[in-house]
């Protein structure tokens, strides 16, 4: 498949994540995890736990094995317990990873059918990929045969009219508001039927 392909999308973000195999618990990169799932720099983490930059600095490192004092000082900044400063969370835990993505900053990916714009992308290790997209396409031609990639995707139409075409159902037309939910190792392509280009979202699992 070209570059219109959005399985190129999905292995962007594939390879943006990390390894899906459990590492050994150490306390600094779990600091650290903590920290940067609350967005903030050491300085910050350092004067919410009352305790140096650089001291905080070491014990991220490896460097300094912190006091009990310390562990405490770094709990309450952390808003949690210190055990919990050497536990993984469980699944049924809630987790505060949030990314915003104002209208402008997101990073654009053009192609001759499609123009992209990647929504959410400071996260990593992400279990859905969530991007909108400019439908230039207005003829099934203008593809190079049928998009497939794996897991499960929602489309939703945003402004305009598009037709979409999947290998196995006869196509939809579908206007703003309208929505879509399929298996995307079937084959599928978009349209726009519009005068204007029309806008999607599409959301694809990443598994």
């Amino acid at each position: 498949m070209a570059n219109n392909d959005p399985k190129n999308l999905i292995r962007i973000a594939h390879e943006n994540g990390e390894s899906s195999v459990a590492q050994p618990l150490d306390l600094g990169a779990r600091v650290r995890e903590l920290r940067k799932a609350r967005d903030w720099t050491l300085e910050q983490a350092a004067q919410q736990a009352g305790l140096a930059r650089s001291t905080l600095s070491k014990i991220e490192n490896g460097q300094m094995s912190p006091t009990y004092d310390a562990l405490k000082k770094l709990a309450v900044g952390l808003e949690i317990s210190v055990p919990q400063l050497f536990t993984l969370p469980s699944k049924d835990q809630v987790n505060g990873r949030m990314a915003v993505t104002r209208n402008g900053e997101e990073t654009a990916m053009v192609t001759t059918t499609y123009e992209h714009a990647l929504l959410g992308e400071v996260l990593t290790t992400k279990k859905m990929l969530p991007y909108r997209t400019r439908v230039r396409a207005r003829q099934l031609e203008d593809f190079d045969g049928w998009v497939r990639h794996d897991g499960e995707e929602f489309l939703y139409v945003l402004t305009g009219q598009i037709r979409l075409y999947t290998e196995f159902y006869e196509p939809v037309e579908l206007k703003r508001g309208d929505s879509a939910y399929y298996d995307a190792a079937m084959g599928h392509n978009v349209i726009s039927l519009s005068a204007e280009d029309a806008t999607i979202l599409w959301v694809t699992s990443l598994r």
